[in-house]
């Protein structure tokens, strides 16, 4: 089965923001070939290194808090 990893990149990234804290750090415990095309699309620094979490850049931290609002939040009834 082929996979849309833009798909993935997007839901990674919602889930990313779940675990926002510091204002614009993420814990990193996602796919790293996920999170290496998250950095190659500039929407968080790089991930690679001992440190346990991610920087958002602006563009990623605000197209994540879309995504999470959008796949997440729930519906008013």
């Amino acid at each position: 089965m082929e996979f849309d990893t833009d798909k993935i990149d997007d839901a990674t990234l919602a889930l990313l923001y779940l675990t926002l804290h510091d204002r614009t750090r993420a814990w990193k415990g996602h796919d790293w070939d996920t999170l290496d095309r998250l950095h190659d699309k500039g929407l968080i620094g790089n991930p690679a290194g001992k440190v346990k979490s991610v920087v958002f850049t602006d563009q990623g931290l605000t197209r994540a808090k879309q995504l999470f609002e959008t796949m997440f939040a729930k519906k008013k009834t």
